[in-house]
């Protein structure tokens, strides 16, 4: 199918949809409905026992570089199997991006790749077109961090913002450690052994598999119940009952007793309040009393929720529930007026909202091209511009008086041909 990848109206080839995230990356074709695959966002070296992973920013450009190139290559010729050069680009990005990786970024599309334009959008505002609404709460539980940004009649209050390490790898960190200090294996020579003892570490992939086939978040009050006993030092409080063992087979010779409750137990870790009370119920609710007044009904009447962590059963039940039960404390009573709280249900798994909205995105031939960075203006300028940044000049001010600027870098919403 991909090499019938077809024309787009009047001629055009349709966009590529790129959602490079922290643990996976989603890619695909505009104006689809899911991504062509799903892939970690990782490149396997021979002379490293490890995969390497892409989206990394504390190392140098031209490794990231490097990185980028070979990634974006699997994707192209392996996966979607077209020609970049006949195809704009449409990148998700998250707020927290760095400007450097986005320039490496577009360094290896522009010049490695030599695609025609490429569109960054952010992945908060993506999500809000694949429901046809202007504002909301959007929260983004990912792999690194838990980010949430109000979006209010399509402009994002970057004022508001808020962000805590809490996500995928904390809950991998709290499983691999549950995990080696709790549970045994049983090998083909003896049962019950420690799992330390078998193997030193558990691979990340075998920790995620764990967690997706085995984890869940607990209601409210039964959660309360597991931090209460967690915390507690007199031993008063006693933990509930826990779900039943589960056995996973590492291979075809050995077999792992994960142990019951460190299946309830092990998501605590996104909704227990830290020494400064914040978890990911609370981030909401800051991020809401930052907001200006006029606009906080709107937006608690209209959240939404992404990203891959998101996926755990009762995710969403529970946060709905430490959102209602917190906004009753004194902190949040004084402030907040309104206690209606409502979350959207996205057309699309939570992992891949973003990547649909920018595939909504970018089946609008008209905005894209008015929207989009082209090849020609990127080689003059060596400059991306920032939606993020209101001091940005003008395009026409980026120019030297007299000069005509870059072709096919119109302004938005123009009527140019």
């Amino acid at each position: 199918m991909p090499l019938y990848r077809g024309l787009g109206r009047g001629g055009e080839k349709i966009a590529v949809v790129l959602d490079l995230g922290e643990a996976f990356t989603k890619c695909g074709f505009a104006g689809e409905t899911g991504p062509r695959c799903i892939i970690p966002s990782e490149i396997k070296k021979p002379d490293v026992s490890k995969p390497i992973r892409v989206v990394q920013y504390s190392i140098s450009a031209e490794e990231l570089y490097s990185y980028l190139a070979e990634f974006i290559h699997v994707l192209y010729f392996r996966h979607l199997l077209v020609n970049p050069k006949d195809h704009r680009v449409v990148i998700i990005e998250s707020v927290l991006c760095p400007s450097h990786f986005r320039d490496t970024l577009a360094r290896v599309l522009f010049k490695h790749f030599k695609v025609p334009s490429v569109l960054f959008a952010p992945s908060h505002l993506m999500s809000l077109l694949t429901l046809g609404i202007n504002s909301a709460m959007v929260l983004d539980c990912g792999y690194k961090e838990s980010l949430v940004l109000p979006i209010y009649e399509g402009t994002p209050i970057l004022s508001c913002w808020g962000s805590l390490p809490l996500g995928g790898k904390a809950i991998h960190k709290e499983l691999e450690y549950r995990l080696l200090e709790q549970c045994t294996v049983d090998t083909g020579l003896a049962k019950g052994q420690s799992l330390p003892s078998v193997m030193g570490s558990v691979p990340e992939d075998i920790v995620e598999d764990i967690k997706v086939r085995t984890c869940f978040v607990s209601d409210l009050q039964r959660g309360l119940k597991i931090q209460a006993a967690k915390f507690n030092i007199d031993g008063s409080a006693e933990r509930p009952l826990p779900p039943p063992d589960v056995d996973y087979p590492l291979d075809s010779e050995r077999i792992l007793h994960v142990v019951g409750s460190i299946r309830d137990s092990v998501a605590e870790i996104l909704f227990e309040q830290d020494n400064e009370e914040t978890s990911v119920a609370t981030l909401i609710l800051d991020s809401l009393i930052q907001c200006p007044i006029d606009t906080r009904k709107q937006l608690a009447e209209n959240l939404v929720v992404m990203g891959g962590t998101a996926m755990l059963p009762g995710f969403l039940h529970r946060l709905m529930a430490e959102i209602r039960y917190l906004v009753e404390k004194p902190k949040y009573k004084e402030v907040l007026a309104t206690k209606t709280f409502k979350v959207h249900t996205p057309p699309a798994k939570p992992n891949y909202v973003a990547w649909l909205g920018g595939a909504i995105f970018g089946a609008l031939q008209d905005i894209l091209g008015s929207r989009s960075v082209s090849r020609e203006y990127y080689s003059q300028t060596r400059h991306i511009p920032d939606w993020c940044c209101l001091s940005n000049p003008p395009l026409e001010m980026m120019f030297d008086v007299g000069k005509a600027p870059p072709p096919l870098m119109k302004r938005a919403f123009s009527t140019e041909k």
